[in-house]
Formats: C-alpha cells, structure tokens, sequence
C-alpha cells in the first residue's frame, strides 16, 4: 500500500519532493508567479528605437539638403561673372546676362529689368547666404 501525502505536499515518485525546484507555486497560499511578457516589451522597445532612428534619419536628411541647396547657390553665385571684389556683408544680386552666363550686381531688380536668380549677402566664412531666390531651382 501506498503511503498517502497531503494534498499540499509535492512529491514525484522520480525527483522525490521537488517544490522548490518548480518554476509554479505549489500552495495555495504562496505568491503568484507570473511570467513577464517579453515579446510585447520587446516590440515596443523596438517600434520606439524605430521612430527615434526614422527622426533622426530625417533631420540629418533634411540638413543634408540645405547644405546641397547651399552649396549649389553658392556654386553658381562663385561661377558668377563678376568685376569687383565683393564686401563681407553687402547684398549683392544675381541675374542672368543676355549670352547666358549669369552675373552679380549691386544693382537691385526693382532699378532694372534683368531675369533676376536671387539676392546674397556675403558672410565673414565668404560663404553667400540667400536671402531670396527665383521660386523654382535650378538644379
């Protein structure tokens, strides 16, 4: 005959009494175990990871491209035929020349009728800051 065991007693006729080896409470009176739910916590680490990368991706995307649009104003102004010496801190106009090649002025467009491009200051880096330009580029 089998020796009988109270119900709230673990026993395994293999490990022999194991309760404290079980990943589960074995009473009724002991704290409930509860197994976190990594998945979800993983899926939203990652979606938020995600998002912050996709903002960063497009702020550096959208510096780029200012920088592009910078450098290709400052690209044309440079290639500009011009006959002076441009002074840090003047705005200087440019427009397009009747054989094509386009040229830089003091001369606003409102004293003229010239296809203007844009307006430029020179800065101390003598890098040219648009202060206005033709709505469509052309680049």
């Amino acid at each position: 005959m089998k020796k009988e065991r109270p119900d709230n007693i673990v026993y395994s006729e293999e490990k022999g009494y194991n309760a404290s080896f079980l990943p589960y409470s074995t009473s009724v009176g002991a704290p409930i175990i509860k197994v976190d739910d990594i998945v979800s916590w993983k899926s939203r680490g990652i979606t938020n990871v995600n998002k912050e990368f996709e903002n960063k991706f497009n702020e550096l995307k959208n510096q780029y491209q200012k920088l592009m649009e910078e450098y290709e104003w400052n690209e044309l102004v440079y290639s500009a035929k011009f006959a002076f010496e441009p002074v840090i801190g003047e705005i200087y106009h440019l427009y397009v020349g009747e054989n094509g090649v386009n040229f830089l002025s003091l001369i606003s467009p409102q004293e003229w009728n010239k296809e203007h491009l844009g307006t430029f200051k020179l800065n101390s880096d003598k890098k040219w800051i648009a202060l206005h330009q033709k709505e469509n580029n052309f680049f």
